[in-house]
This record gives structure tokens, sequence and C-alpha cells, in this order.
């Protein structure tokens, strides 16, 4: 009877946790896939992607993520510049005619507050794929104007783009390099509640 009991409670647990759960569709007017590098060494340029989607599972009551998994088309790419976006499609960078797509899935949710956490996955850039983390910053929950609920927050993570394939560079002539390594992404997101 006991074991009926303690399975019973289990299940019910589980029953609570996929009901607070709630699949969100990204609002793409007010979402942004950016990145900033370091030009020549002294100035940051920055850049971002216009076309992407996401999975994204968030629960309400817990205010952490079951599900973000995204993904980015690289022929998107923006920074301002045709002629260094073309340059950013082309072979010395992502190869976009061979690599469409960029894809981050998310293997865990670490929550550190009701606002902010740690979120680990795998992103994958020309076939390469690495694990990474993303802090996860203002993190919010509200009701829009016609009573949906919506969650918005901020993923910010540095990596190496050399680790994925991204090489290409020029050495200057007093020294150092015209491209930075270091890529820094900022993801900032808002969804609603299907």
């Amino acid at each position: 009877m006991n074991k009926v009991l303690t399975i019973l409670g289990s299940l019910c647990v589980v029953g609570t946790m996929v009901l607070n759960a709630s699949v969100h569709k990204l609002d793409l007017s007010h979402s942004n896939v950016g990145f900033s590098i370091k030009h020549l060494m002294i100035s940051n340029v920055k850049g971002n992607f216009k076309t992407y989607e996401a999975a994204i599972d968030f629960d309400y009551k817990t205010k952490s993520f079951n599900t973000f998994n995204a993904t980015v088309d690289i022929a998107s790419v923006n920074t301002q510049n045709e002629k260094r976006d073309k340059h950013l499609r082309s072979e010395d960078f992502f190869q976009a005619n061979m690599y469409p797509k960029m894809t981050f899935k998310m293997a865990e949710y670490k929550k550190m507050s009701d606002n902010h956490g740690v979120m680990t996955g795998e992103l994958k850039i020309k076939n390469i794929k690495k694990v990474i983390q993303f802090d996860v910053e203002d993190l919010g929950v509200i009701k829009d104007f016609k009573g949906n609920n919506r969650v918005g927050f901020t993923l910010v993570s540095k990596i190496n783009r050399a680790d994925f394939g991204l090489t290409w560079n020029k050495a200057l002539e007093f020294g150092g390099f015209a491209v930075g390594e270091k890529v820094k992404i900022t993801i900032d997101v808002e969804a609603i509640e299907n």
C-alpha cells in the first residue's frame, strides 16, 4: 500500500511539473540574436542575424527552462556593411553555402535566482559542436495587453571563434591582428505562451 501511495505521489509531482511548463513562441519583433568582436584591437564591431527560430519550454512556477533549442540562418548575418557580410558568409568564415545553419541545444538550466541562471548546451557551427554556457540575465514574466503570458530574458556568452573553425585573420604591420578571437554573443528574447 505504501509503495502504491509513493508511486501515486510521484506521478502527481510529475503531472504538476508538466502542467506548469509552457511552450512559447518567439516574438521576433522584440528579440535579437547579436554578437560583437574586436576590430583592429581597439573597437567593437557589432552585428546580428535576421533569421532565426527557437523552441522554448518555460515553467512559470519554478521560473526555469525545460527546453531552449535555437536555429540561426547563417546567410542572414548583418553588420550594416554588405561587403563585410559577404566575407562572413564566404569560405574564410562561416561557409554559408555548405553550412547554412547554426544551432544551440540546451542540456541543462541551473537556476541561480528568480531572474538569473546558467544555461548549458551544445553550440554547433560549421558542423563543429562545443559545449558552452550562457548567463541568463534579466529574466522576467508579465501579462501583456491581451492577457497573454510573456517571458523575457537575455543570454550572454563568450566563445573563441577558432574553436568553431572561424580562423581567418590578417596580421597588422605594427603587431596584433585585424579581427579579435573572442566573440561576445548577446541574445535578447521575448516569447509568448502558446
